[in-house]
């Protein structure tokens, strides 16, 4: 029987990990404190949970020139379209520690496809994100020219798609595992790049 607040599937808890386990687990430690849920849902595979701390670091560190907000925005628009709480919750956090306008947020959330937020940029990014997540198909090349136009170089929009790529996947392993709890504030707060 399967617990329906989920996570669905048995996960190796931190004082049990060894080797590559302990070793994601301990490094993610270092800066949070523990290993958050989303970690430990992929425990069974630990050469997994390593890589996909490495590709969040990797992702979280482009050098382009996308504004936090614009990266956190694009972020929070494929976790509300996939209804993900998990990544939804940390998200809002982190765009409040950035000083994101309230209102700019409920636009964004509302309808990212109608409600424009009065920003160019961020309505650009709004737009790619909401795009690239409900019809990843679609996306033509007149979609990286409004990018263009909305003033994003080359790096800008390279970053924008991994943003947009990277928390389609990792709403989709939360979401298919039955992890639809909230992150923690305080995790949400050490998980920002620094």
């Amino acid at each position: 029987m399967t617990n329906s607040k989920g996570p669905w599937i048995a996960e190796v808890a931190w004082s049990e990990a060894t080797g590559v386990l302990k070793e994601a687990y301990d490094w993610q430690a270092e800066r949070l404190g523990e290993p958050t849920e989303f970690t430990a849902l992929g425990s069974l595979y630990p050469e997994l949970v390593l890589e996909r701390l490495r590709l969040y670091k990797v992702v979280e560190s482009c050098p382009s020139g996308l504004r936090p907000v614009e990266r956190l925005s694009a972020a929070l628009v494929a976790s509300s379209l996939n209804d993900t709480p998990h990544c939804s919750s940390g998200l809002r956090v982190r765009l409040a520690t950035e000083g994101a306008n309230p209102e700019l947020v409920e636009a964004v959330l509302a309808d990212p496809s109608h409600k424009p937020t009065g920003d160019d940029r961020i309505d650009a990014v709004v737009a790619y994100a909401e795009k690239l997540t409900t019809a990843p198909s679609e996306i033509t090349e007149s979609d990286i020219d409004a990018l263009r136009a909305a003033g994003f170089d080359d790096l800008e929009i390279l970053d924008l798609n991994n943003i947009v790529a990277y928390y389609n996947y990792v709403n989709r392993v939360a979401n298919g595992l039955g992890l639809r709890s909230e992150i923690p504030t305080e995790h949400a707060l050490r998980a920002a790049p620094r």
